[in-house]
């Protein structure tokens, strides 16, 4: 079949399953495939690019051994470590991304899960931003309990993120302190509890072709709104740390069939578009919808997010927060 032919068979409303052909993907042309991906993405998401920035509220310590991780204990990085931020950081950070027109912004915190003193305190901020802030709020605390996310629901949060990482066949070689399942039903909670369901993965892992479109086939199935999509970018003191950087055609065919398998989600990127083509724009050609922007607290976030939101304007494409149309 021709990728554009399929493109707009799922325009049209067709849906890709696990019962497809899904090798199809893997050896047509990728010019084709990443059109039909843009046709698709314009179809279905639009012209409008949601941004969404972080902040690293606990560093560092963290017990499971996720073999990418800078953050784990197993590891030896420079990993920074400290406890859970100060509020007043939160809020200066929420307020900056506010003010360059990002569409959500997000605390993300190392560990299993967030807990006690610390849960109540990232509950306070979010309290907090939701009544002096008009941006979308994020969560991505690890495996919490549906009260919990109740809790965040109420305080404002709208959105949580839990990534999957990679296919369930893969999933214990890269991590042994928590499974695969144990993710699934973290996200089941997420759904039920009425948010939108942020959810992805890492390529570039030693995963197989294979794998990563089992990984897309799992998150249709889940019916998850926000996919991001993190090409590796190997740490010194992980056990991955020698893996070699995927090429930009491997990354944009990966976000290209992702798109036809999730037509309807926000495909984003997140870590590794320093490999792609100026920053990414051929990502947002390939079916690309969303970003991860700016760089935690750093000076150059306002450059960043300034620099991502020209780029993406000069393509035609929407950067105006909801937020700002309010007004």
């Amino acid at each position: 079949m021709n990728p554009l032919t399929l493109a707009q068979e799922i325009i049209d409303g067709r849906r890709i399953t696990r019962e497809d052909d899904l090798s199809f993907f893997l050896t047509c042309d990728l010019d084709e495939l990443c059109e039909g991906a843009n046709r698709i993405r314009k179809a279905c998401i639009g012209d409008k690019v949601d941004l969404c920035s972080i902040i690293n509220g606990r560093s560092g310590r963290c017990p499971e051994d996720c073999k990418y991780c800078a953050q784990s204990a197993h590891h030896h990085t420079s990993c920074e470590v400290y406890d859970f931020l100060p509020e007043e950081k939160i809020l200066e950070a929420c307020k900056m991304n506010e003010s360059e027109g990002v569409d959500r912004f997000s605390i993300v915190t190392a560990g299993k899960a967030l807990t006690g003193k610390e849960f109540d305190q990232a509950i306070h901020a979010y309290e907090t931003m939701h009544k002096e802030y008009k941006i979308d709020l994020c969560a991505s605390m690890g495996f919490i309990s549906a009260e919990q996310l109740h809790r965040l629901h109420e305080a404002g949060v709208t959105s949580y993120h839990h990534n999957i990482e990679t296919s369930r066949r893969n999933f214990p070689n890269i991590c042994t302190t928590h499974t695969y399942d144990m993710k699934i039903e973290t996200l089941k909670k997420v759904k039920a509890e009425g948010m939108c369901a942020c959810s992805g993965g890492i390529i570039g892992m030693g995963e197989t072709w294979e794998d990563r479109l089992d990984m897309a086939i799992s998150l249709a199935e889940l019916g998850i709104d926000s996919i991001p999509i993190n090409a590796l970018m190997p740490i010194p003191g992980t056990p991955l740390e020698h893996l070699p950087e995927l090429s930009e055609p491997d990354i944009l065919r990966t976000i290209a069939f992702f798109r036809y398998i999730n037509p309807e989600a926000n495909i984003r990127l997140a870590a590794g578009r320093a490999l792609l083509n100026n920053d990414g724009e051929t990502a947002f050609k390939a079916g690309a919808s969303a970003s991860i922007t700016g760089n935690m607290l750093t000076t150059v976030a306002c450059a960043t997010i300034r620099s991502d939101r020209k780029m993406l304007a000069d393509m035609g494409r929407d950067v105006t927060p909801e937020y700002w149309k309010e007004v």
